[in-house]
Parts: C-alpha cells; structure tokens; sequence
C-alpha cells in the first residue's frame, strides 16, 4: 500500500512539474488588463516591470511606425530588412505575448535560416512571391517549404529553423509577421555559428561541418551582419 501511494505521488509530483515548466516557459501572462514596461527601473525580472497604471497614457500603446513605408535593402549583404515592433518599440506590449515585424526583400534577397527561440511565427505576403520553409528537429530534420503569393499566410513553429527567399530576380517583395512572444529573439544560424565572440574553434567546427580548417577559418572571417533593426 505504502509503495502504491508512494508511485501516485511522483506520478503526481512529476505531472505538476510539467504543468508548472509549461506555465513559465512562456512569456508571463497578464493579471491585470496591462502592464506597461516601465524602461527607467532598475528591478530585474522576466520581462519588464510594470509602470504605475495613474501614469499610463495612449502614447505607451502607440508607435508612428510607418510600416507602410519600403525600407533600404541595398545595405544588406542578404538582401532584406527587418523592422521589429517589439516591447522595446512599444511598452505596451510587456506581458502581452506578441510583436510584429515588416520584412523587405529585394530581388533575389532572402531572411536567412534563422530560429526565435521564444515565439511561432505567423507570416503573410504583402507583395511579391517567396519561397519559404522550415526544418524539424533531429533526427528527422523534414523540410516543409511552399511558393508563396500575394495574400497567403505560412506558420513557422516556435524554434525552428526557418527561412524566406525571394525568387525573382527583378521585383522586391513585402512581408508581416507575427510573432507569439513580446520578445521573440532571433538567433542567424550562420552569424551565430561563424560570427560568434568569442569565435567558435575551427577544430569544432571542421569536424561538425566536414570540411577542411581553412574553408572555416575563411567563413570566420566573413563581416556577418545583422537584417534586424
């Protein structure tokens, strides 16, 4: 009888400890109706602490974005450009579990393979045509890509690596993204492999990669820049 109770209880303990790991590994959830960031306190906490709500004006959910507006691509060695609208953009938005993004490409740019770790993302074509797609995770690594058009909405899962690429060679195209996360991060698989700082030993990486020191020392050496701004 003691062993039964013993197995329910770390049943129990185990099941309330996945229930407890979902809960936080997301962003918090609001218990009030806003919780505005308050950018000037020094406190630390996941995500930003609120501002007194007396204080809070339309002004801390509002950003003259002018996302309707082309952005400069010819800067990119990519060949696009992110414009995030994130908590940092717009305080508002703590706690609230979302952001936005406007994503130019020029002709035959590309939002390289990239993950966030802490949002899916849902994204829609404004103009253009992009080829997009995802990978799955180890061992699979199952490719999901699809041509989009004007109008069609493609779903990137939470930590995936994903990317878009705009097939034509002459016209630029245009996208929105949503994002399920204030701040949803971005890691560049290849800045964040070759452009790491401290660098990544060409030892670890010659071996991962299956090439010679010298192919990685050269990648190494590339400027990897960054497409968000």
């Amino acid at each position: 009888m003691a062993s039964f109770s013993s197995s329910c209880f770390l049943l129990f303990t185990s099941i309330l400890a996945v229930i407890v790991w979902q809960a936080v590994a997301s962003d918090p959830s609001p218990l009030q109706d806003f919780c505005v960031a308050d950018n000037s306190s020094r406190v630390l906490v996941n995500g930003f602490v609120c501002k007194d709500p007396k204080v809070v004006t339309a002004e801390d959910f509002f950003l003259a974005a002018k996302l309707d507006m082309p952005r400069d691509t010819k800067m990119s060695k990519v060949g696009s450009n992110v414009t995030l609208i994130n908590v940092m953009k717009i305080p508002g938005l703590n706690t609230l579990g979302i952001s936005l993004a406007r994503i130019d490409y020029a002709p035959l740019g590309e939002n390289p393979p990239h993950t966030h770790p802490r949002a899916t993302e849902i994204l829609t074509v404004l103009e253009g045509t992009l080829y997009v797609g995802f990978v799955t995770s180890n061992t699979d690594n199952k490719l999901f890509s699809k041509v989009l058009n004007k109008g069609d909405v493609f779903v990137f899962p939470q930590g995936l690596i994903h990317f878009q690429f705009n097939p034509n060679s002459y016209k630029p195209a245009v996208a929105i993204a949503a994002l399920s996360s204030q701040n949803p991060g971005a890691i560049t698989i290849t800045n964040a492999v070759f452009g790491s700082k401290p660098m990544i030993s060409d030892d670890v990486l010659s071996k991962a990669f299956q090439v010679e020191k010298k192919t990685v020392d050269w990648l190494q050496a590339q400027f990897w820049a960054d497409n968000h701004n």
